[in-house]
This record gives structure tokens, C-alpha cells and sequence, in this order.
């Protein structure tokens, strides 16, 4: 439709949040410039606005312009751009539409051709022009209370900011919609609560109930914007959670809640405001859900910028510090955005948004307050904060040795074996901390987080660029470990706990380290002793190694191929970078299997099995260069330490566990 006369976006208003630098003339008249633009308030009553210096582009060059200002600035000459790609579009576009009615001369056609080739470096041209719009985001600054973003001052908001930067395709837009059962919804919230909130107890649940009531008018009361944005992202993290396909019913209901919600984008995520934390984790959490259409990566560095800019990252001083409910819900806060920043960033290889020294926050308490329990028969008492506990602590460990392995610097460790074996030794006292009681889904979860952990600062690093003989079989080992437990969970067709498409990238990468490997020590690995492994006086001892129960290597190796195969195949259902993943590893597996293959074909004798089963884990003898037996350290790495028995599980989260 046309629109008669110009928009807001066509003539934006241009303005500084100060004024850096008086143009020329009030400068030389010595009376106060306001360094409006595209002319001050001084040089247009006077009338000598064309004449005014802050016209020019160079006016306060190098000086800090609000953000609004100089994305209003940057718009404005992209537009400009935009309208002459567009009319070279249209010049090339004549020559597609005419169509002669006998064969075009030798000349037509070079024009025809040359015109084409004008017409696709104009498009090249206009979606570079998007993309440096983009970047520029990164590089401009950005302040979590500026009041720049407001609807009210500006067109552009900072919820369409975020939107632009992470956004992988659009959100369909929603039909007309009708609430869901009430029954329906407390499933989804049970679900929700169980399964995710546990880890990520980034909001209370009475407030998930009370906007649960408002929206199905149990009070009667007005309904804000951050309600219908929490009860909506929860439904469609709940449903997308449970789907095994991206066509199925779970997962298009997941993407229709999620359209609903962005309605209120421009409300909810406001700078300056808890709830704009709260609302982006919720996005994160459905981004890891959905890559198709969000950018998890980009949506997580908002977040950490606005915890940042909040002051959260800090504990307040005890004199400064408010209500002790504010204070856990600040400290949950940070955690919750700490632990996605981490687990994002290790997963994608990235750096960090920010490093363990800025920061200094003390774990939430692990108490519960009886008044933020659960109002619903169907759903059961308030959830216990020990679970987010020690996956907090697991995240702090996994950040600790990333940041040192991987970002501190490129220069060799001197003694990288001393630091491995204690980074490894401190994680699996954590692993020893899990309480009896807690629930087999997070044993599980916690589990895997753990061998992948184990997998990751063992690889090869930015200070640690070769691996030992004995470190390559710790790779082997655990990775086969790894896979033997993702596997089944990959096919289980209640999907429990909090697996994202994050877990298919993990899946790559255990699979890549198990490749690379195998290759380079088929021998030593498949058919060689245990490696030598002298240990220096006052280092820790290396992680036990997994004891070999007779069951031929090559078999196991086959299998374990075969297994990570079809877990990609698998998670491809639901996420189709993971069908990229699953190419890009059978490519690479290819040649490794026909010699695997070869190999069983020459021992046809010594096969005992079809499937690699669970290695025992049996501390090996350790022994120092005089040829004395070290101390075992690791006394409580039994055979299925890390690998409980389902009966000895129950329900619930018991006492709080120690630190790392």
C-alpha cells in the first residue's frame, strides 16, 4: 500500500545524548550549542542552518554518540545504498522481462549479460551492506539502562536489535488462538519445572503460577507484558522440548507459542529491568531447542551484557545489600546466564563473554522458601535449588580450565600432565559429591557432562598441543564411555532432562577426538599394552584408566563408530545442522572403518562380541621412576562408580554437596 508523505524511518531524528562540540558559528558567537543534527537549534532560528558545522560529517568525529543516534545514522545511509541497489534491480529487470520475438544478435546478449552481472553485484553489494549493519551492533556501545530504546523516543527498539542480530530465519506468524486445556498447560509446566527449571531456576515458580492464574482469569486482575511472555516461552520450551522431529506436532505447537510471545518483544525485552534477563534466558533456552531460527550464541551475549551492566556480576557490598530474597534472586540470575554462557561458548569453541576474575558471586543458598512452592495439587512441592547447585559448580570447573587451556595465552604450559591430572582430579571429586539421591535423569545428564569434560582438556589445546601416549587411551576410553550412555538416551522416546541440539555438537566432537586418535595409535590402542606412565613427585595422579574387560578393541571401536553415527542420524530428526554433522563424520570415518573392518577379518578368533559394552573402571598400577606403586587416589572410581545402579536412585535432591 502506498503511504502518502514521508515516515519516521525515512527522516530520522539525528541527535547526540551531549553535546561534545559547539558548531563553528556558536563557538565564534560564544553562546551554548545544543550539537543537534543535522543543523543546531541556534543556527536554524537564525536561519543559517545550511551554514551550521554539525552538519558535517566530521562534526565531533571520535567523540561517544548515543546509540540510538548512530544506528539511526548508519540506517540512513544504508538506505541509501538500498535505493540504489534497488534501482539497478529494476534496470536489470527490464532486460528479464523483455522477451523478442526473433533470436537476440551477438550484441543483445552481451548486454543482456552484462546487465545481469551489474544486477548480482548489486545484491552482493545490498546483503553486505545488511551484514556490516549487523557486525556494527557488536562494536557500538550499548548501555543496560539507557532509556534509548524506549518506544517512545525511538522506532528502532532494542527487542527488534535482538531480533535482527540472532534471528536464523523468521518466526511464522501466529493464527488466532485459543488457550489450551488447563490440564494441558500444568503438563507442560510440570514438564518445564522437572526437567529445566531444576538446572535453571532463573525466575521463581510463583511467578510462573501467578501469571499462569492471570491468563486464565482465575483473579481477574490485568495482565502484564512479562506474564504473557513467561507463561508463553515456558509452553514453547515445553513442547519443543518433547518433540522428536521438526515436523512434529510438539515442535510446530513450540514454534506457534513462540510467535505468540514475540508480540510482547518490545515490552518485555527493555533495557535496564530484571525481567529483560529473565526474558532473554528463556529465548536462550529455546534457542538451543531450535537453532533453525535462533542464534544461541548471539542471544547469550546480550544477556551477559546486560548482566554486566547491571552490576550483577558483583555481590554488593554487606552494607549495600537489600533483602535476601533480592539478593538470591540476583545471584540465581547471574549463574543461570553464566552456566548457558559457558556451555555455549565451549560447545561453538568461542571465547567467553566475560572471564572468571571480573566476577565475584557467591552461590545462591540452597534453601527453598516455602512461599515460592507450587499452588497446584497436580504439582508437586517447590523445587530444591541443589541440582542448580552443583551444576553451577560443574560450569565453574569447566570454565576454569577452558579459560586457562584455551584463552590465557598460546605459550606451552611447563608442566602440562601436573595441571591435566588435577583439573581432572578436582572434577571427578565433584562427580564423587553427587548425592545418592539425586534423580537418574540429572545422574545421567551430569555424567555425560563429565566424560565430555574429561574428553575436552585432554584434546589438544591452545597450550597443550600434544597429547601423551597415556592421554590418547584416556580419549579412547572415555569416548567410548560417552557414547555407550548417549546412545540409548538419543533413543528414548521420552525426551527427559535438558538435551539441545548443543548435545548433537558434542556428540561431533567426541567423535572427531575418537577418529583422530584411533588413527594416528591403531596399534597401541587396538592391541598394545597400557602406556608407561612415570608420575613426578608431588603431582596428582593421572584419572584411572578403564579396564579392559576382553572384549576385542576393534569390535568396541566399530560400534562406537557405528553408535555415533546413528545418534546424529537420530538428532537429525529434530535438527537438520546435526544431518551436516552426521556427512561430515561418516566422511571421516570412512576410511578408518574399511581398516577396522580388515583388521576383524584377520582376527576372525579373538571376536567375542557385537556390541562395545560399558568398560569396568579399575584404578591401574601407577608407578614412579625409582619403579615404586604410587598411592591410588582415586579410591572410590569403582566398576560403576560413575555408572550407578538404577535401584539406588531415587526421587529428589538430598543434601547440598561440596564445592569444587
Amino acid at each position: 500500500m502506498h503511504r502518502s508523505g514521508p515516515s519516521a524511518a525515512d527522516t530520522p531524528l539525528l541527535r547526540v545524548s551531549r553535546p561534545v562540540s559547539a558548531c563553528s558559528r556558536c563557538r565564534a558567537a560564544k553562546i551554548k550549542c545544543d550539537g543537534k543534527l543535522p543543523a543546531c537549534t541556534a543556527c536554524e532560528k537564525s536561519g543559517r542552518a545550511g551554514e551550521c558545522s554539525s552538519a558535517n560529517d566530521q562534526f565531533a568525529k571520535g567523540k561517544e554518540r548515543s546509540y540510538v543516534a548512530s544506528l539511526e545514522s548508519r540506517i540512513e545511509k544504508l538506505e541509501k545504498k538500498i535505493s540504489y541497489a534497488r534501482s539497478r534491480k529494476a534496470s536489470v529487470a527490464m532486460h528479464d522481462v523483455y522477451e523478442p520475438s526473433e533470436p537476440p544478435d551477438r550484441k543483445d546478449s552481451l548486454a543482456t549479460i552484462r546487465a545481469a552481472i551489474h544486477g548480482k553485484a548489486a545484491r552482493r553489494r545490498e546483503a553486505a551492506d545488511v551484514n556490516e549493519l549487523v557486525s556494527d551492533f557488536g562494536f557500538l556501545s550499548v548501555n543496560a539502562t539507557t532509556r534509548d530504546f524506549e518506544t517512545t523516543t525511538s522506532n528502532m527498539t532494542f527487542a527488534r536489535l535482538i531480533l535482527a542480530a540472532s534471528n536464523n530465519d523468521t518466526i511464522p506468524k501466529s493464527k488466532q488462538f485459543q488457550l489450551p486445556p488447563r490440564s494441558v498447560a500444568l503438563a507442560l509446566i510440570q514438564y518445564y519445572l522437572d526437567n529445566i527449571f531444576t538446572l535453571y531456576p532463573v525466575f521463581s515458580e510463583t511467578a510462573l503460577f501467578n501469571a499462569l492464574d492471570a491468563v486464565y482469569q482465575v483473579n481477574g486482575r490485568t495482565i502484564t507484558e512479562f506474564e504473557y511472555w513467561l507463561l508463553y516461552m515456558v509452553f514453547a520450551i515445553a513442547s519443543t522440548g518433547q518433540s522428536r522431529s521438526n515436523r512434529d506436532a510438539c515442535y510446530l505447537e513450540g514454534l506457534s507459542w513462540v510467535g505468540r510471545a514475540l508480540h510482547y518483544a518490545d515490552k518485555v525485552l527493555v533495557p535496564g529491568y530484571v525481567s529483560q534477563i529473565q526474558a532473554l534466558v528463556l529465548l536462550v533456552q529455546y534457542s538451543m531447542l531450535d537453532p533453525a531460527h535462533f542464534d544461541s550464541w548471539q542471544l547469550i551475549g546480550f544477556a551477559c551484557r546486560a548482566i554486566v551492566d547491571l552490576g550483577f556480576h558483583q555481590d554488593p557490598p554487606k552494607e549495600q545489600q537489600s533483602d535476601k530474597a533480592t539478593t538470591e534472586m540476583r545471584r540465581k540470575l547471574f549463574y543461570c546466564v553464566y552456566s548457558l554462557d559457558r556451555s555455549i561458548s565451549m560447545v561453538h569453541a568461542r571465547s567467553f563473554s566475560f572471564t572468571d576474575d571480573s566476577t565475584s558471586v557467591a552461590y545462591p543458598s540452597a534453601s527453598v522458601n516455602v512461599g515460592q512452592g507450587a499452588t497446584e495439587s497436580t504439582i508437586g512441592g517447590p523445587h530444591s535449588l541443589d541440582t542448580a547447585l552443583l551444576f553451577f559448580q560443574l560450569r565453574n570447573a569447566q570454565s576454569s580450565w577452558y579459560q586457562e587451556l584455551f584463552q590465557s595465552s598460546r605459550d606451552p604450559l611447563q608442566n602440562p600432565s601436573k595441571y591435566i591430572w588435577q583439573v581432572c582430579q578436582d572434577m571427578h571429586e565433584w562427580s564423587e559429591s553427587l548425592p545418592a539421591s539425586l534423580p537418574l535423569i540429572f545422574k545421567d545428564y551430569f555424567d555425560l557432562e563429565l566424560l565430555y569434560s574429561y574428553i575436552y582438556c585432554l584434546a589438544p589445546s591452545c597450550r597443550v598441543q600434544s597429547v601423551s601416549d597415556y592421554g590418547k587411551t584416556l580419549i579412547f576410553e572415555y569416548s567410548l564411555a560417552y557414547m555407550q550412555k548417549i546412545f540409548p538416551i538419543s533413543k528414548d522416546p521420552r525426551n527427559k532432562a535438558f538435551y539441545t541440539y548443543h548435545d548433537a555438537l558434542r556428540v561431533y566432537f567426541v567423535g572427531s577426538q575418537f577418529l583422530a586418535v584411533l588413527t594416528e595409535n591403531q596399534d597401541q590402542l587396538l592391541d598394545g599394552p597400557v602406556p608407561y606412565l612415570p608420575v613426578a613427585a608431588g603431582s596428582p595422579p593421572p584419572p584411572p584408566l578403564p579396564a579392559r574387560t576382553g572384549i576385542d578393541n576393534v569390535d568396541r571401536s566399530i560400534n562406537c563408530i557405528t553408535h555415533i553415527t546413528e545418534t546424529l542420524k537420530t538428532l537429525g530428526h529434530r535438527w537438520e545442522d546435526s544431518q551436516a554433522l552426521q556427512s561430515s563424520f561418516e566422511s571421516q570415518a570412512a576410511s578408518l572403518t574399511v581398516g577396522l573392518h580388515r583388521r576383524k577379518q584377520l582376527r576372525p578368533s579373538q571376536v567375542s562380541g557385537t556390541s562395545h559394552s560399558l568398560p569396568n573402571y579399575l584404578p591401574q598400577g601407577i608407578y614412579n621412576p625409582l619403579g615404586n606403586l604410587v598411592p591410588n587416589e582415586w579410591p572410590n572410581m569403582q566398576a560403576n562408580s560413575m555408572f550407578p545402579n538404577v535401584n539406588d536412585l531415587q526421587s529428589g535432591v538430598g543434601r547440598p554437596a561440596k564445592g569444587l
